[in-house]
């Protein structure tokens, strides 16, 4: 049975820049980094959250582009606050502010190898709701 999400992978160029961009820029923090008979293994994480994502290094592909969810999704409690703060940190966006959907918030932003990453915040129930 399984009882976990340990990794997810996400391919860059150079890890060096990565490693900045995701914890300079995004405010994750650098988890593991060893230098594997495969390469260098560096893993980021969110806070408490036992998921990591691997910031592997690969041969640049075709890019991704248009409105499409990122390969990596982040949860933010608030979003709009998280986007000024990201902005002020040279992170790029596919639009000039976060836009509201019928889950919550969203905004895509892009890392230095074009790998979009798809920024979310839950719609908060309605007291009245129930």
């Amino acid at each position: 049975m399984l009882t976990n999400i340990m990794y997810v992978t996400v391919n860059v160029t150079d890890q060096d820049r990565a490693l900045k961009f995701y914890t300079e820029g995004l405010g994750l923090e650098k988890r593991i980094d060893y230098p594997g008979p495969e390469g260098r293994f560096l893993t980021v994480g969110v806070g408490d959250s036992p998921v990591e994502i691997i910031l592997w290094s690969h041969a640049p592909t075709v890019k991704q582009s248009g409105a499409a969810a990122g390969p990596l999704i982040l949860e933010s409690d608030d979003l709009r606050k998280d986007f000024e703060v990201f902005r002020r940190r040279g992170v790029t966006f596919d639009r000039p502010q976060p836009e509201d959907y019928p889950f919550g918030v969203r905004i895509e932003a892009v890392d230095p190898d074009g790998n979009q990453i798809s920024l979310r915040q839950r719609r908060r129930p309605n007291r009245a709701d129930g």
